[in-house]
């Protein structure tokens, strides 16, 4: 399975799939099996990377999709 990305209204990034996530040297967070994890965008979770849902009515940003420009040559 593919990973998918979701980015949420007023909260957090859910990955959803075959992934992995390691830190700055590579060591990978123990996801105990998870397929689904929430990472925070907000700064406030006191379990970053991951939400614990801090951000509730403090973090506003409606995801809507868009173009990127061309990448520069």
């Amino acid at each position: 399975m593919s990973t998918k990305i979701t980015i949420n209204n007023n909260g957090s990034v859910k990955l959803e799939g075959d992934f992995e996530i390691v830190d700055m040297q590579g060591n990978n967070y123990g996801l105990q099996g998870r397929t689904v994890v929430s990472i925070c965008r907000c700064g406030m979770s006191a379990n970053k990377p991951f939400c614990d849902g801090s951000h509730k009515g403090h973090f506003e940003h409606n995801a809507v999709a868009f173009d990127l420009p061309p990448k520069k040559v």
